[in-house]
């Protein structure tokens, strides 16, 4: 039986803590647990001379950054064979170093768990419901998804194969 565990909060995460979580969850037939934690970089790199990043401020819809996201889950989840997931993603104002997203992914095999959690990140980056306002020297600015991350996403398609096999 899948589980899954999404949570939107602007405090920061353990990432001890959720992999205990996922990992119980995740019981004996687990036999991979892949994960990513996302930091806020103090610089950013899509604007050129963007500047020294100052503060990265987070804003969502709540109940639709949620769906969002379960429906990426959702697809990972029918691409692979997974036992579990986790995402945590934080809102509000974060600073450069500070936790904001993480993933992780339970399989009875590794290259599901990996395959499965670089999936779910990619699509966090280019479908998941936020709004990104980034402060810096060079002052305020609203960012969006990058080419690279559009391309990331884009390679999982249908007509572009997985990225890794979904086979054991």
């Amino acid at each position: 039986m899948f589980e899954s565990i999404i949570k939107i909060q602007s405090e920061d995460f353990d990432f001890a803590e959720h992999y205990s979580m996922i990992r119980a969850l995740g019981g004996e037939a687990a036999g991979a647990i892949a994960g990513f934690v996302g930091l806020v970089r103090d610089y950013n790199a899509q604007a050129g001379d963007g500047g020294e990043v100052a503060t990265l401020t987070l804003e969502h819809y709540p109940g639709m950054t949620e769906s969002s996201i379960e429906a990426i889950v959702t697809e990972a989840q029918a691409r692979w064979p997974l036992l579990a997931t986790t995402v945590v993603h934080r809102v509000g104002r974060l600073q450069p170093t500070d936790q904001i997203v993480m993933v992780l992914a339970a399989s009875a095999h590794r290259d599901a768990a990996f395959a499965a959690a670089e999936f779910i990140m990619d699509f966090l980056k280019t479908q998941a419901i936020f709004w990104k306002k980034e402060a810096s020297d060079k002052g305020d600015r609203w960012i969006e998804s990058t080419d690279a991350d559009r391309q990331r996403a884009v390679g999982w398609s249908d007509d572009g194969g997985d990225r890794v096999s979904s086979q054991p």
